[in-house]
C-alpha cells in the first residue's frame, strides 16, 4: 500500500510538473504571450481554437489536479483494500481520467468565451483583459458565488475525501470513473468562478495562476478554510465593487 501511494504520488507529480512545463514554455503560442508583449490579433481557426483549448487544459491541470490529489490518493488506498489482488493503478488512472474530463469541458467553454471576449475587444490579443468594467464585474461576481450556500456545498464534498468516497463509492472501471466525474464536477462548481478571474488577471500570467491555484488547494486543505473562503469573498465583493464604482464615476 505505502508502494502504491508513492507510485500515484509520483504520476502525479509527473503531470502537473509536465503541464506547468508546457505553460512556461508558452503552450504552443511562444513565450513572448507570458511577458504581456503586443502582438497581432489572430485568426480563430479550428487550430487557433484547439492550441488555446489545450492551453487551457494544461492550465486546468496544473492549477487543480493538486487539489485533487488527496482524494485520488485515498481512493488508491480504498481500491487496494477492496481488491482481493491486482494494483489499484488502472481504476486510479480512470478516477483521475473521469476528474480531468470535467475540467477539460470546461476549459473547452473558456475558450469559447475567451474567444467571443476578444472579438468583443474585451479582451487583448496578448489575453490580458481590457475592461475594467469587465474586471470589476468578475470580481464582485466571484465574491458573491464564494459566499452562497451552493460553493459551500461543493467544497465541503471536495474537503472530505472519505466522506465523499463513503457516500458514492461504486466498484469496477466504470464505477472509477463516474465517481472521478461526480467529484470533477462537485470541483467545478466549487472553482469555476475563481477560475474566471483569469480573465481578469491574464490567461497566461503565471504568476496570477499559481496565486489562484494556491488559494485552492489552501481552501482545500486548511483547517481554517472556512475563514479564509469567507474573508476571500468578501474581499472580491469589495474590490470589485469599488472597481465599478470608479468606472461609473
Amino acid at each position: 500500500m505505502r508502494f502504491d501511494r508513492v507510485i500515484v504520488t509520483a504520476a502525479l507529480i509527473g503531470i502537473v510538473a509536465v503541464a506547468w512545463a508546457y505553460l512556461l514554455l508558452g503552450a504552443g503560442m511562444g513565450p513572448s504571450i507570458r511577458m504581456g508583449a503586443i502582438i497581432m490579433p489572430m485568426p480563430w481557426t479550428l487550430t487557433t481554437f484547439l492550441v488555446v483549448a489545450v492551453m487551457w487544459i494544461a492550465m486546468m491541470v496544473a492549477m487543480m489536479l493538486p487539489s485533487a490529489a488527496p482524494m485520488i490518493l485515498l481512493f488508491a488506498a480504498i481500491d487496494r483494500r477492496k481488491a482481493a489482488r491486482g494494483s489499484p493503478y488502472g481504476a486510479t488512472g480512470l478516477f483521475a481520467l473521469g476528474y480531468l474530463v470535467v475540467w477539460a469541458a470546461f476549459s473547452f467553454a473558456a475558450t469559447v468565451a475567451q474567444r467571443e471576449l476578444e472579438q468583443a475587444k474585451l479582451l487583448s490579443p496578448a489575453m490580458t483583459n481590457g475592461s475594467t468594467a469587465l474586471a470589476g464585474t468578475l470580481f464582485l461576481l466571484a465574491g458573491i458565488y464564494q459566499l452562497t450556500p451552493l460553493r459551500q456545498a461543493c467544497l465541503r464534498q471536495c474537503r472530505s475525501p472519505l466522506d465523499f468516497l463513503t457516500r458514492y463509492w461504486h466498484g469496477g472501471a466504470f464505477g472509477a470513473l463516474g465517481m472521478g466525474l461526480r467529484h470533477g464536477l462537485f470541483c467545478l462548481g466549487c472553482c469555476w468562478a475563481a477560475m474566471a478571474l483569469l480573465f481578469v488577471g491574464g490567461i497566461m500570467n503565471v504568476l496570477w495562476i499559481a496565486a489562484l491555484a494556491v488559494f485552492i488547494l489552501a481552501e482545500k486543505a486548511m483547517p481554517s478554510s472556512r475563514l479564509l473562503g469567507r474573508a476571500a469573498g468578501l474581499g472580491l465583493v469589495l474590490w470589485g465593487g469599488a472597481v465599478l464604482l470608479a468606472v461609473i464615476t
